[in-house]
């Protein structure tokens, strides 16, 4: 499969960063993976500091916070199928510290991203995690039950959370609560909160079907202070900031899902080339040939539509109905591309000796994660 920039026409900058981060993946991801998925529940936070040094984590907050300035979607999306292509678990926690600064950039005054976002910068940023998601409330944000009750000089906050990548690991957070119980979207409101903030504790980690290198735990909030001047917007603002958040990490997790396929395919394809049943190279057989054509029709066929998402959000353009398109199409294609990848393998396939089992297993969350599949078609229907 060819390198996804060719067709586009990039800056210098741009096919610098693409170029960092393919070889960081190639070099630093990829040899790190299987290792990963097979350890105890415990965060590469090693890789996550070498991938700082070299400045991958901070690359998308602006320059004018200490990070690298690539602000625009677009060249999120080149990143984020380079190192995915490395390990979709992996290339997802280097990136990480992104969906804790779409909100904070969306909502946050001048001095709220200066506060918060500087920390992430730098050969020795601070790791954050995004606060959504509940026990009884998974893609319908509107429902959630945490609540944050006004008080001298802030809130408090009560309730839970569940899911939450690198809750414990992370130093800072942004927490959606309801400051009004009575309204759905319209009472949800977002904070910024510490890791310190007495009341908040985790549960331990989540055992999970894949993408290990991302720790869950569950968030408990008893009685949380959180001054006012933490509050990330408005109240009742929070949800739009959200849905904001979400236009731009559906499409980037789209560009994960990509290069996670892209690395299965050209997996499969190796294998395909070198591998000889009935006196010839498996290609040859017209089902196998058939089937990676499927797979690379397929890839490239979700890559324009994320790039093309992408581009409409940084042009300003609604894109809440595209960028679940992306999101959708992408991650459903890197679930058929897995298994491909795996039926081309045979009993290989099945094996732990090739990665492509835990490739399935990790591209499986894509369809969940940010959105199940199934709100994605909702989405799509209500944006037409």
């Amino acid at each position: 499969m060819t390198a996804m920039f060719e067709p586009w026409t990039l800056t210098t900058e741009q096919r610098e960063i693409v170029k960092l981060c393919r070889d960081f993946a190639e070099k630093e991801i990829r040899p790190r993976g299987r290792e990963v998925d097979e350890a105890d529940v415990v965060t590469p936070v090693d890789i996550f500091q070498k991938a700082a040094k070299v400045g991958i984590t901070d690359y998308m907050i602006p320059e004018e916070f200490g990070g690298g300035g690539f602000t625009d979607v677009f060249t999120q999306c080149l990143v984020q199928e380079e190192l995915c292509w490395g390990d979709p678990g992996i290339g997802n926690l280097v990136c990480s510290n992104g969906f804790f600064s779409d909100p904070l950039l969306a909502l946050g005054t001048e001095e709220q991203k200066d506060k918060w976002l500087r920390p992430l910068t730098g050969t020795s940023p601070v790791m954050t995690a995004l606060a959504t998601t509940e026990p009884g409330s998974g893609s319908d944000a509107a429902s959630i039950i945490t609540y944050a009750t006004k008080v001298d000089g802030g809130y408090r906050i009560n309730g839970q959370k569940a899911w939450i990548s690198n809750a414990g690991a992370a130093d800072q957070y942004v927490v959606f609560a309801k400051t009004d119980r009575n309204e759905r979207s319209k009472g949800v409101t977002a904070f910024l909160v510490k890791k310190d903030a007495p009341g908040l504790t985790w549960g331990e980690p989540m055992k999970k079907m894949g993408q290990r290198a991302i720790v869950c735990r569950e968030l408990f909030f008893d009685n949380v202070f959180v001054p006012e001047e933490d509050r990330l917007g408005d109240e009742g603002q929070g949800f739009y900031g959200l849905m904001k958040t979400f236009d731009i990490s559906r499409t980037v997790l789209g560009a994960a899902a990509v290069g996670s396929a892209r690395a299965a395919y050209e997996f499969a394809l190796d294998y395909a080339r070198t591998r000889t049943q009935f006196g010839k190279p498996i290609i040859e057989h017209q089902a196998v040939a058939f089937r990676l054509a499927d797979m690379a029709n397929r890839i490239e066929s979700a890559r324009l539509l994320v790039l093309h998402a992408a581009r409409s959000i940084d042009a300003g353009y609604e894109s809440t109905g595209v960028a679940a398109m992306a999101k959708l199409t992408a991650s459903e294609m890197a679930m058929f591309v897995t298994h491909a990848a795996i039926q081309t393998l045979g009993g290989w396939g099945y094996s732990r000796e090739f990665p492509v089992e835990q490739w399935m297993r990790d591209v499986k969350l894509e369809e969940i994660e940010e959105g199940t599949s199934d709100i994605m078609r909702v989405v799509i229907s209500r944006n037409l």
